[in-house]
């Protein structure tokens, strides 16, 4: 982990469209580029509005009431900048706004006016503003170049000048070179930022999450998974942070709600920014997945929430403190052993490889593919062979920072400690700790902010008894130079050095340590010496990872080109948080045999789950006291004979899309995507009809919670309902 102390890079996810013509037939999936929405026969499936009222270079469409909520999407539904999400997509900045006092998170929030509309710490808004194919500029760049290293060098090097440029250019857009194919196509894209988001109107926990992690990727779901935010920009409409003279932002577009809602088998369709798919992979790539990388996730960040659901179970000030952490481990842990089963399940791994073979055999038939590419394929086997010969080394040290919150803190002291002791005059220390305390002290907060000690000290103590039994390649040389006697002792170690150390205490550190420059200079503990130690290790592991991805970059650019020859067609590009469409129908499936689950569910249902005795399905009275009264307004569905509250379809969606508006055929708003059903987190790697389901949520619940449950009347009247 380094940090810059000469300025401060912001690390954002990828925006953008698509700009290339990728397929040359509707394929059985597709997160389709906008630029090839003419070739997604979107017509023939159901669509009643003219593609290009989705998307028209030039021209305002849907797309622009598209937003990105730093890892969601989201989408204008008012004039006024008012923008409906995920309640998890808000998750954390609620979070933050939350105290024992005022419990927004538990309780959740209701803005009557604009003056009462909460600041969103933490979260921004983007906007794509344009794109452009620079794939020449950078390809040309590493053309002759054979080492791997120089190659992912002067490729990042090349997509940060190109950016840098832009942004010279244009000094209101923020640019972003994305790899659309890795090692094969790259784009630029333009974005407006927007830094001043407010919470407006936040349904109480029990709403937007009911079900918890019991519920988290299943179907038949409940849950009010919805927000409000808005956008705010200065006076002059340029992007500024946080202010009370801010005033809501002016979108070119926002989206109609329709509360009529769906019927099963209606076409549908979303747009969105979904994370990362992964399906023009080769066999040995889904072998690491399986074997390595998701097992042992999974099982650490099992152990990890169970360390944080300890910690918080009688303080409701640490309970609240942990929650975005142990929200978004549970997330991925239950994600990955979905696809853990998915992947055995229809054994993707011999498919992959069948699919390899056939490649290989399509090479060597060709004589100039054969001259080109003979040895492709054995370089693949070869590269993850090596991979997974270090594999658990590689994903101890990806995890060791993230999961110990002090070592974070020590690797920013460590750092900046150099960055000023390498100063030769006190004059120049302390400029560059004027210059820079600031940033040290923000960033230590951000740790601090969810950090508990006896956390810290059971995750590190788990982690350094783990790496006590590692041996061969995946030797920790850290570890095995203290020649620890058992795995205890090595726990033990880590666990001491933790309890003794100042860092313990945020308070000693802002007030003792970054007292001055001798304090900072002066100050050391056994921890500090433990992540200096580390720090050198990971050098050269950082080093040969950067070598790896060299020849990775040039294999898989290379495997896609040959896939392309042999399938005889271009394919649609991986997810990678670039904006894009997919489209489908409000359908039900069967998950297994004899088993049907139809595609709406709804407030009675919800009620009897709330019967169980589970905690998890505790609902408020007032939905039951509605529910009994019949007091369904205009939400109600005749064929459910109640309200509908989660629906279900076969788009293609992936993480990232969380938020994502559910359109019908005329472009009209039906329902917030916010899941997939357990057997689709496969979606990532693969993706089929016949189990691929994601769910949203119904906006007919969204309206009748506002008006029914929470009184949040003014929300509906300024969407127009």
């Amino acid at each position: 982990m380094h940090i810059n102390w000469k300025s401060t890079i912001l690390c954002t996810f990828l925006l953008g469209i698509g700009v290339f013509n990728y397929s040359a037939s509707v394929p059985d999936e597709g997160m389709y580029p906008l630029s090839d929405l003419n070739r997604a026969g979107l017509k023939k499936a159901g669509l009643k509005i003219n593609e290009k009222d989705i998307y028209n270079p030039g021209q305002v469409g849907l797309v622009d009431a598209l937003v990105q909520v730093s890892g969601c999407t989201g989408s204008f539904v008012s004039a006024n900048g008012l923008i409906i999400t995920n309640h998890h997509c808000a998750f954390s900045a609620v979070q933050l706004a939350s105290t024992p006092q005022f419990n927004y998170l538990e309780n959740g929030f209701v803005a009557n006016s604009r003056e009462q509309e909460i600041e969103a710490k933490g979260l921004t808004i983007r906007i794509t503003d344009s794109y452009e194919d620079v794939s020449k500029q950078i390809l040309d760049a590493v053309a002759t170049i054979v080492d791997p290293v120089q190659r992912i060098n002067t490729i990042n090097k090349k997509r940060a000048e190109i950016a840098k440029q832009a942004e010279t250019a244009d000094p209101t857009i923020k640019a972003e070179v994305s790899e659309m194919f890795i090692g094969k196509s790259y784009v630029l894209f333009r974005y407006k930022t927007i830094e001043d988001v407010r919470l407006v109107y936040i349904p109480r926990q029990d709403i937007g999450e009911f079900g918890g992690e019991t519920d988290n990727w299943v179907w038949p779901r409940h849950t009010g998974d919805f927000s409000f935010l808005r956008a705010y920009v200065a006076p002059d409409g340029s992007s500024a942070k946080y202010s009370k003279t801010n005033v809501p932002y002016k979108p070119k577009k926002h989206l109609k709600i329709n509360p009529q809602g769906v019927n099963e088998n209606d076409f549908v369709f979303i747009l969105g920014y979904p994370g990362r798919t992964f399906r023009h992979r080769p066999a040995q790539y889904i072998e690491y997945q399986q074997k390595y990388l998701l097992p042992y996730t999974s099982e650490l960040f099992d152990f990890q929430n169970q360390q944080m659901n300890l910690a918080g179970k009688d303080n409701k000030a640490t309970e609240l403190a942990l929650a975005t952490r142990i929200k978004r481990n549970a997330n991925v842990m239950k994600n990955y052993r979905g696809k853990l089963k998915g992947l055995r399940n229809i054994d993707l791994i011999s498919a992959k490889k069948l699919e390899d073979e056939a490649l290989a055999q399509f090479i060597h038939s060709k004589s100039e593919l054969k001259a080109k590419y003979s040895s492709l394929m054995q370089d693949i086997d070869q590269h993850y062979q090596l991979v997974f010969s270090d594999a658990k080394r590689e994903l101890w040290f990806n995890n060791i920072y993230n999961g110990i919150r002090l070592l974070q803190v020590s690797n920013v002291l460590n750092s900046f400690k150099r960055a000023v002791a390498q100063r030769s005059t006190d004059q120049a220390q302390q400029q560059i700790f004027d210059l820079n305390i600031e940033k040290v002290r923000q960033q230590l907060d951000s740790y601090y902010e969810s950090y508990h000690i006896s956390v810290d000290k059971n995750i590190a103590g788990h982690l350094f008894a783990e790496a006590a039994a590692f041996n061969g390649k995946n030797t920790i040389q850290f570890i095995t130079a203290r020649n620890f006697k058992s795995a205890d002792e090595s726990s033990s170690f880590i666990q001491t050095a933790i309890a003794d150390s100042k860092l313990n205490s945020k308070e000693s550190v802002v007030n003792e340590v970054l007292k001055d420059v001798k304090s900072l200079l002066g100050y050391s503990d056994e921890l500090l010496r433990i992540e200096t130690e580390l720090e050198k290790e990971l050098e050269p592991f950082y080093a040969e990872q950067k070598r790896r991805d060299g020849i990775l970059n040039k294999l898989m650019g290379d495997y896609v080109a040959v896939k392309e020859h042999y399938q005889d067609k271009n394919f649609i590009p991986d997810a990678n948080s670039t904006l894009r469409l997919t489209f489908g129908n409000i359908r039900g499936y069967h998950p297994v045999d004899a088993t049907y689950l139809a595609p709406f569910t709804t407030v009675k249902g919800l009620i009897e789950k709330g019967n169980s005795g589970n905690e998890e399905f505790v609902y408020p009275a007032a939905i039951k006291e509605a529910w009994l009264a019949k007091n369904f307004g205009a939400y109600f569905k005749k064929e459910l004979n109640d309200v509908p509250v989660n629906i279900l379809y076969n788009m293609d969606t992936t993480g990232g899309n969380s938020g994502s508006p559910i359109m019908n055929a005329y472009g009209e708003l039906i329902g917030v995507n916010f899941d997939r059903s357990y057997d689709a987190t496969i979606n990532d790697f693969a993706w089929n009809e016949s189990y691929s389901r994601s769910i949203g949520v119904d906006i007919r619940y969204v309206l009748w919670i506002a008006d029914k449950i929470d009184n949040a009347q003014f929300i509906l009247k300024e969407m127009g309902i």
